[in-house]
């Protein structure tokens, strides 16, 4: 690989756990660590790219006491109305994925050998074409419901509702180079990463 610098993609449904393999790499392995939602994030806020366009679109309604968009009227307005989920989506991803393209650029200009990027839909973006791996964080369906009511107090109905608009893992795993299982103990998804990790760096 050329100065030895690896780009690896990281993707899984709702509480798989990407949020702690993203924490390995970047503690053992130094990582840079791009994250999409948080890319996202930051393209809305006032003055930035996507600020104008949603407002445009959807309403000073959705806008906080000091103007910043509240992400939860806004999910409010989208999360059942799948046009005007098209909608933010058409608005908004071009420029996200434009970000994390410049993001991944500058990091491979600096002495970076290892760039990760956690998105929970990468293929299709347009970006992944830059990818030398793509990661499939698979956790069982039972883990991960156990952990979204003890990391975020959900329902058995909100997980259900969550979990029937994901991704079905048979795609994950069709589109992934590695899976790596995190369903069991935190040293056994240690052991995969390193494995991986140390095979071509």
């Amino acid at each position: 690989m050329k100065q030895n610098k690896k780009i690896i993609g990281i993707t899984g449904g709702v509480g798989s756990g990407k949020s702690e393999v993203l924490r390995i790499l970047k503690e053992d392995f130094q990582a840079k660590i791009i994250i999409a939602d948080q890319v996202a994030h930051d393209l809305m806020e006032p003055g930035n790219v996507n600020y104008k366009g949603i407002v445009a679109e959807f309403g000073t309604e959705i806008l906080l006491e000091d103007k910043k968009i509240s992400r939860k009227a806004l999910g409010q307005i989208v999360f059942h109305n799948k046009e005007k989920l098209q909608r933010l989506n058409q608005l908004t991803h071009p420029n996200v994925d434009r970000q994390i393209q410049e993001i991944m650029k500058e990091a491979r200009e600096e002495d970076c050998h290892l760039i990760v990027c956690e998105a929970a839909i990468l293929v299709g973006a347009g970006y992944e074409a830059m990818f030398d791996e793509l990661w499939y964080i698979f956790t069982r369906e039972e883990v991960r419901r156990e952990r979204l009511k003890a990391s975020r107090g959900y329902s058995d109905e909100q997980i259900d509702a969550m979990l029937s608009n994901q991704t079905s893992e048979e795609e994950f795993k069709r589109i992934a180079d590695v899976v790596i299982d995190n369903s069991d103990t935190l040293e056994r998804t240690k052991e995969q990463i390193r494995n991986r990790v140390h095979k071509d760096l």
